[in-house]
This record gives C-alpha cells, structure tokens and sequence, in this order.
C-alpha cells in the first residue's frame, strides 16, 4: 500500500497556562464521572448516542484496522432479554461462582445479582472486538485488539460524561449471549464490554468506597 500523509493542520496550541487550565478543568470534569446503577427511564435522542459512538471510533487503535463493533441497543424487547440472560450468570456469580475473595471486593459497592438498570435505561451499547477485519474483499488479521477496544471503550464512557449521560460498565461472564442477541454471533467477534447509559434516576447514589481514588504519588512516578 502506497503511503499517502497530509500534513497535520488541525492541531491547537495552547499557552502553557491555558494548557494547565484546560487540564485542570478536564480533570475536576472527569472526577464528576461515576459509575451509577439506578437510571431513568427518560429518552436519550439517537443523534446523541451516534456522536459518543462515533468518538469511541476515533481513537487510537492496532494498524488503523478499528477492530470493534459498537451495538446501540433502545429496543424494550432486547433490553428485557439481555437483562434474563445476564440476571441468570449474575445468580450463579454471587451464589459463589466468583470465589470469597471477589465478592468480598465487591461488598463495599453494595452489588448483587439484580440488575433492572438493563432495562431502565434508554441505552444498551454492546461493544464487540473483532479479531478479523475486511478490505477491498480480503479478511486481514488485526494486532493490538484487547489495547485497541480498550482505550476505544474509554474514548465512549468520556464522550458520554461529556454529553451529560450517566454510564455503568457491565461484564457478565460468560458474555457469549450477547453475541447472538445483538446478532454478532460469528467466529471472528467476541463480546467486550458493555454500557449502560442513560440519565440517573432521582434516588441515584454513589458508594463512597468508589470515591476513593489513589493518589498522584501511588498511581505515578516521575523519572
């Protein structure tokens, strides 16, 4: 493939103290992000969704081959099916299927194996990766597919902060149902992650042991 590059015209600078402005808004923005679990039922329009979505794709990834498929679930129908089908694995994991040790991690969250927000909440995004992608009719190998989905993950739980939404990651395991709910049931994908988003409900709260975040000196070192 021949290489073609264009010269980088849309980068912004910034004077230092606008940049430490900046960065300090971003981040008393993002301590407002918090993992919630009671949604309302209020409608989220369809274009709001399709611009988070269309954030997560840019974001940086293995070769360019984007290896993710995003699945934007408003369907009552198959919001009530994923949550039988994740309700189910989530009795078996509380009755002891995830060992002492994680549930007891999980106590101060207050968690357990009811799950309504899966229909409460106007919006279900299930994220695929695909180990495969396709070009001008020829299947290629993608590299970087758990790095890549991941950071686009991050790239969607921001953009969904950023336009207001409340949001909930939720990984039931096996996840393997959502591939044949969401119709992605094919070698080449696996489920990676779902996303609950919606607006909190009036009653919504946040576990204080969630609110506990690490320090700049245990999560950094400068060399």
């Amino acid at each position: 493939m021949t290489q073609v590059h264009q010269p980088l015209n849309d980068f912004i600078e910034y004077p230092q103290t606008e940049m430490l402005e900046r960065a300090d808004a971003n981040y008393k923005q993002v301590l407002r992000r918090h993992s919630i679990r009671k949604f309302s039922d209020r409608a989220v329009p369809k274009a709001i969704i399709e611009k988070c979505i269309l954030a997560a794709g840019t974001a940086p990834n293995g070769a360019n081959h984007q290896p993710w498929h995003f699945v934007a679930i408003n369907s009552p129908e198959i919001k009530a099916q994923i949550r039988h089908e994740a309700e189910a694995l989530e009795r078996a994991f509380y009755a002891g299927r995830a060992g002492e040790e994680w549930l007891d991690a999980l106590k101060p969250l207050g968690t357990n194996a009811d799950k309504p927000y899966l229909e409460h909440a106007p919006w279900l995004i299930a994220i695929f990766s695909q180990k495969r992608s396709e070009e001008e009719g020829e299947q290629k190998a993608n590299y970087y597919v758990h790095e890549s989905v991941g950071i686009a993950t991050g790239f969607l739980i921001q953009a969904l902060h950023h336009a207001g939404l409340g949001t909930l990651t939720h990984t039931p395991k096996p996840m393997s149902f959502l591939s044949k709910v969401c119709g992605r049931d094919n070698s080449n994908e696996r489920p990676y992650m779902l996303i609950i988003a919606g607006y909190p409900s009036d009653d919504a709260t946040v576990p204080e042991h969630a609110l506990q975040k690490k320090s700049l000196e245990e999560i950094c070192t400068f060399l």
